[in-house]
């Protein structure tokens, strides 16, 4: 099994060996959530120079990775590959093999915004194509607007008070959101 968690790199530097398809795929993602984007390929798509990320067109070399805190080995090449995510896992950094994902310590989830929340789907397995299909389930049964400010808003009222009254509430709140997302209260 593997650990769920959501990372607060903003502002972190992610490493990507590799200019083509996959590395396409991740850039934007990563750029969404604040982090500076290094890429290093000896030919790097038009496309992610478009992006307004740097881009070192050559090979790949150990010392690429003195400043990530995030490495994705996104190559066409699997021994490349295999190289960057060792390099990162001797650094003891956060890295993805995009060929092989258990010899990382890092996988890309299927992800979900809707309403103000943000799910990821993994399988656990290399089915991501599960995953995929989990989310279009979940886009169907999410509602498109729910109102977190006001919750949160609710919540933090409702825990400044003491006993019943606070009590009673977390269970209003509780049951609001409850049938906001289609569930008995």
């Amino acid at each position: 099994m593997l650990l769920a968690a959501f990372l607060n790199l903003h502002g972190k530097t992610a490493v990507v060996v590799g200019g083509g398809m996959v590395a396409l795929r991740r850039v934007p993602v990563l750029l969404s959530a604040g982090m500076k984007v290094s890429l290093v390929a000896p030919r790097i798509a038009p496309e992610l120079r478009a992006l307004g990320v740097t881009c070192l067109e050559r090979e790949y070399g150990a010392n690429d990775l003195s400043t990530a805190a995030l490495v994705l080995a996104c190559t066409d090449n699997v021994a490349v590959n295999d190289r960057v995510t060792a390099d990162a896992l001797g650094l003891g950094l956060l890295v993805s093999h995009a060929g092989s994902a258990e010899r990382g310590n890092l996988r890309f989830p299927a992800t979900l915004e809707r309403g103000g929340v943000q799910l990821a789907l993994t399988t656990g397995r290399e089915l991501p194509m599960l995953a995929q299909a989990l989310r279009e389930r979940l886009t169907l049964a999410l509602p498109e607007h729910l109102p977190l400010d006001g919750w949160v808003q609710r919540r933090e009222q409702a825990v400044t008070l003491s006993g019943s009254e606070r009590e009673a509430a977390l269970a209003g709140l509780r049951r609001d959101i409850r049938l906001a997302v289609g569930l008995s209260a």
